[in-house]
């Protein structure tokens, strides 16, 4: 009967050991599964938030390029020779506060007179033979251009040399 005894608790002990490799496999699969959702998760937050940085470039870029002919006539408007110095400089002060409020959301303007004509960034619109300026070098610029970080927005339009 002891033997008995024994070769009964040796398959229960088989059984549960058996048991025991099946559980581990089954939260080993867990763990894994629950490994490969986190990552997943982890790549869509980043992906979303790339997206909407994304967007949000795209928008503010689009709002920017509606208000640049304003700017435009502005500067423009700065320019013109007045007698009323206070008219002239109110317009300044506007101009002043569109360029900060440009400045703040990443706007620059693009360089350009005695820069080298970049095709990402410049128009040419003419060319002009000068001894004094380098090849490619601008001697002009007719419209200033605007770019966000890489992204441009508005080309400037220059004249190149040589």
């Amino acid at each position: 009967m002891a033997e008995n005894e024994k070769e009964q608790e040796k398959k229960e002990l088989k059984n549960e050991k058996t048991e025991l490799e099946l559980k581990q496999e089954e939260l080993d699969e867990l763990t894994d599964r629950y490994k490969r959702v986190l990552a997943e998760f982890e790549n869509y937050k980043k992906r979303s938030g790339k997206e909407r940085e994304t967007l949000y470039n795209s928008i503010l870029a689009d709002l920017v390029e509606a208000f640049l002919p304003v700017v435009d006539n502005l500067e423009s408007a700065a320019k013109v020779e007045t007698e009323d110095e206070n008219y002239k400089k109110g317009v300044e002060m506007v101009l002043q506060q569109f360029k900060i409020v440009l400045g703040s959301k990443g706007v620059e303007e693009i360089k350009t007179v005695g820069e080298t004509f970049d095709p990402e960034l410049h128009e040419a619109v003419s060319s002009i033979q000068d001894d004094k300026l380098g090849e490619k070098e601008i001697a002009e610029e007719y419209r200033k251009g605007y770019k966000i970080g890489t992204k441009v927005i508005r080309h400037s339009m220059v004249v190149v040399a040589n």
